[in-house]
């Protein structure tokens, strides 16, 4: 019987404190940690595309508002966001036997700075890209332009997420 009780209690011992901080979200946030401030990230790419930083600086925020439990500030935050878009560029990627583009590709760049005011050995400047491939023949306007942003926007968010508070 006094077997088993150490047998449970060494148990109970290495699932409560081999994982560390844990959530479901996958973040590994200290505690300590109780705001974020996501600044305004301009777009400062040689091709400018209006609404494009709007859309990046809400998509970002509102990652951190659903898959956090942190407090938006405009100042003085735990954690702290800044940075500008630094690419957009639209290349030709397959070509058809007259020498057009088949197919092009939407690539953007973020670069961003990460400052965790409780930990500065977490802070990092990096830039961010993803791409988004379509027809040759179409034009990327309206709703196709929407999509590609919508991609776009959730995969750089997400591993600016990950890198920062997932530390992946």
């Amino acid at each position: 019987m006094k077997k088993l009780h150490l047998i449970i209690f060494a148990v109970f011992i290495v699932f409560t404190q081999s994982c560390g901080i844990y959530s479901f979200t996958g973040t590994n946030i200290s505690p300590d940690v109780k705001t974020v401030q996501i600044d305004y990230f301009p777009n400062n790419a040689i091709l400018v595309e209006p609404g494009l930083s709007q859309a990046f600086t809400t998509d970002f925020r509102d990652l951190f508002d659903t898959q956090t439990n942190l407090t938006s500030v405009s100042s003085g935050g735990d954690l702290q966001f800044e940075g500008e878009i630094t690419g957009y560029k639209i290349n030709p990627m397959t070509a058809t036997a007259d020498q057009t583009a088949a197919q092009n590709r939407l690539t953007i760049t973020v670069n961003v700075r990460f400052y965790n005011n409780k930990n500065e050995d977490d802070n990092f400047e990096k830039s961010f890209s993803h791409f988004v491939d379509y027809d040759g023949d179409v034009q990327l306007v309206g709703s196709l332009l929407d999509d590609a942003f919508e991609e776009i926007n959730e995969r750089i968010t997400q591993d600016i997420f990950n890198a920062s508070v997932a530390k992946w």
